[in-house]
């Protein structure tokens, strides 16, 4: 059996920050976020509450926000909560972004409809103590979605992920490099279920398909 061992990655600070903010934001990428957006929310009744950890440069959070919602998101990077306020006056949508710990969430217990994290819960120092989090913080009825990178993702599969990015030569290389090694923070779904089993929620739905895991949480 796989032993869940964790340290929590450092937020993504200054330069590297800002550097990946404008890598996420070809249209190619930002074309996917809002299909993404319009698909995690749906059935969401209209300004349902929702809070995105880890949003990095918001660009997911200001999707659901054009779309109706009351969108709060939590950031450990102080960088990408100023890119993420940014992004969102920019785009002429109200999103509450604050700076905080994914394990220390801010927020009183049944504040939110949804709990939507993505990119980021392979980074987490303490993945069994977020999920309890976010289980708190849900109202009853309400979800987490965890879409993150899977441990089972191929090379091949970072390949056609990353070409279908839209980046530079530079920048698809300096791009690939990451993802090879972010793979082995990843999950198995083997390993999350267990986490899952091991927190709040108790159960989980899983779905993977190319080098993505998405994980359903229902309280």
């Amino acid at each position: 059996m796989e032993k869940i061992t964790k340290t929590q990655a450092p937020g993504m600070e200054g330069a590297m920050a800002r550097w990946y903010a404008r890598q996420r934001a070809s249209a190619p990428q930002i074309a996917l976020v809002r299909r993404y957006a319009a698909q995690v929310t749906a059935g969401l009744p209209a300004g349902a509450a929702v809070l995105e950890v880890a949003p990095g440069p918001g660009y997911l959070a200001v999707e659901m926000a054009r779309l109706g919602f009351a969108v709060t998101a939590l950031d450990l990077s102080r960088t990408f909560v100023e890119i993420a306020a940014d992004n969102a006056r920019r785009a002429g949508v109200r999103v509450d972004v604050r700076q905080g710990d994914a394990a220390d969430l801010p927020f009183p217990g049944g504040s939110f409809d949804l709990v939507v994290c993505q990119a980021a819960f392979k980074n987490f120092g303490r993945p069994v103590r977020a999920l309890d989090e976010m289980h708190r913080v849900l109202r009853p009825g309400g979800a987490a979605v965890v879409h993150d990178m899977s441990r089972e993702a191929s090379r091949a599969d970072i390949d056609d992920e990353v070409r279908r990015m839209g980046l530079t030569p530079l920048n698809s290389v300096l791009t690939r490099m990451p993802l090879l090694m972010l793979r082995r923070r990843a999950y198995s779904r083997d390993l999350f279920a267990r986490l899952a089993a091991e927190s709040a929620f108790g159960t989980c739905e899983i779905r993977t398909a190319g080098i993505s895991t998405e994980v359903r949480l229902t309280k």
